[in-house]
């Protein structure tokens, strides 16, 4: 009995370390000969202290179990760019963290571009392997592609069309995100009653009584026609929305957010999703997508929920020009209809994240918050340089008192210095606020189009900035930033 007990326990150690090396570890002495073995491989460049590295490391692990059970295989290897990888590092000209570069039987393709997440990077390595679109040359190969867990979109051809070939240009170009088959056996053709047509194939666990299942092309031999058609069909009426798809779903849009789990509770998944459906199949103009609820966290704090119960749906909305809504009626399809009808009417009111107008703000450096920015920035009739911050941040920080003082001797002038905290508010859409501190000049009679600032960040380099751009000459300073009293300015 100790034996057995021990023989399972060695098994399960033995089992715990292949899993461990699903990701191979490279370096400068057995980089070249390692690589040159493998057909594909993705390899991360890191440094251990990164951050984001260690982020990635545990989804690279698991993609990498995953595509080792592939066919072919794609192998997943990490470079230490501070030790045993330096040369290589530098050899590839890796200059951040990390990085990530796909090599083909030792040479490098192409730098990888896809999602960081387990299940984004298994879609688009496997997507790197073979033919851009697979031949399917028996009934048995069509059903079994047919069966993937994702959208197909399969050629049925009994000729060579210029169809065919615009097919194969889109497949080429749409490998990493579309899954492209095609068959020319008289068998498949006349079991599916094709034949010279593409058919788009939805995902088994999508199928649903408000949509087919299936949609056959009917447009214009072109590839720009065929990628359109591709685009409007591939996520239905309504959407399974993903980290890895999220770019597939623009504003206007409405999104539905619960546990979503296709794995563990299928049915519970679509019950949800049956019922929006009913509501998307008679809407024109609006994405629908349903969201799990953990995956989105983030999301759902921006619009200043904390969490969604496990008894029924939240829905968010989001406007063509960016501003967000939330239904506050509990979820039904007769909430969900009204929601959106007037969502589209706009009869509703938008939600902003916002801290309280302040009571005070005679500062020269006024606080806009996401209530008044507009009053404070857009709507002011001055000249405006305006800060985004954190207030956690090293650099703002810093930048305080410097900017405190250029606001202070710019007081009497027609240029507001504002700041707001982007953690705390909502930003507008047409300010790219991506790191603190972010700074937009803004003249007073052209505010649609906010101007990043990039110069200079003692008090010296914003007066001379400020004298050289305001709208009309600053009183105390001339166009170069000078004091027009002749004084030195520090």
């Amino acid at each position: 009995m100790k034996l057995i007990r021990g023989l399972v326990v060695f098994s399960g150690f033995l089992l715990n370390s292949i899993l461990a090396d699903s990701v191979v570890d490279l370096s400068d002495s057995d980089f070249e000969s390692s690589v040159a073995q493998y057909d594909t491989s993705l390899v991360m460049f890191y440094a251990p202290w990164c951050g984001h590295c260690k982020k990635l490391k545990p989804e690279f692990e698991k993609a990498a179990k995953s595509l080792l059970k592939e066919d072919p295989p794609v192998t997943l290897a990490k470079v230490d760019c501070t030790e045993a990888g330096k040369e290589t590092c530098n050899k590839f000209g890796v200059s951040g963290y990390p990085t990530l570069k796909i090599f083909r039987n030792g040479e490098i393709s192409k730098e990888y571009s896809g999602p960081r997440d387990a299940g984004g990077i298994v879609k688009y390595m496997k997507s790197q392997v073979g033919p851009s679109s697979r031949d399917l040359a028996t009934l048995e190969s069509v059903e079994l592609f047919k069966s993937k867990d994702d959208v197909v979109v399969i050629g049925f051809f009994q000729t060579e069309t210029d169809l065919k070939g615009k097919f194969i240009q889109l497949a080429n170009k749409l490998r990493e995100k579309v899954n492209f088959g095609h068959t020319t056996s008289e068998s498949v053709l006349d079991k599916f009653n094709y034949k010279n047509n593409i058919v788009l194939f939805r995902p088994k666990h999508l199928s649903n009584k408000f949509e087919d299942d299936f949609v056959v092309y009917d447009g214009e031999e072109s590839a720009s026609a065929l990628e359109s058609w591709i685009t409007s069909n591939y996520h239905g009426l309504v959407g399974y929305r993903q980290k890895e798809n999220i770019e597939a779903f623009k504003p206007p849009y409405v999104g539905v957010y619960y546990a979503v789990d296709y794995l563990k509770n299928p049915k519970g998944t679509n019950y949800w999703r049956n019922r929006v459906l009913k509501v998307a199949k008679s809407v024109k103009g609006v994405t629908f997508a349903i969201n799990n609820k953990d995956d989105f966290q983030h999301e759902i704090n921006e619009y200043g929920l904390d969490f969604v119960s496990d008894n029924k749906p939240i829905v968010l909305a989001r406007s063509l020009d960016n501003k967000k809504f939330i239904m506050k009626d509990e979820f039904s399809v007769e909430n969900l209809e009204k929601f959106v009808k007037d969502f589209q009417n706009g009869d509703l009111e938008p939600y902003i994240k916002s801290e309280p107008i302040p009571e005070d703000n005679s500062t020269p450096v006024k606080v806009a918050v996401a209530k008044n920015f507009d009053d404070l920035v857009i709507n002011n009739g001055v000249d405006t340089l305006v800060e985004f911050y954190a207030p956690w941040c090293g650099h703002c920080k810093s930048l305080a008192p410097v900017y405190e003082q250029v606001a202070e001797k710019l007081k009497d002038e027609a240029v507001s210095l504002v700041k707001i905290d982007a953690t705390a508010n909502d930003v507008p859409s047409s300010f790219d606020v991506r790191g603190f501190p972010t700074l937009y000049w803004l003249p007073k009679d052209n505010k649609a189009k906010p101007i990043r600032y990039e110069g200079g960040r003692d008090v010296n380099d914003f007066i001379k900035y400020i004298a050289s751009k305001a709208t009309n000459e600053l009183n105390g300073f001339d166009r170069s930033g000078n004091p027009k009293d002749g004084k030195d300015e520090l």
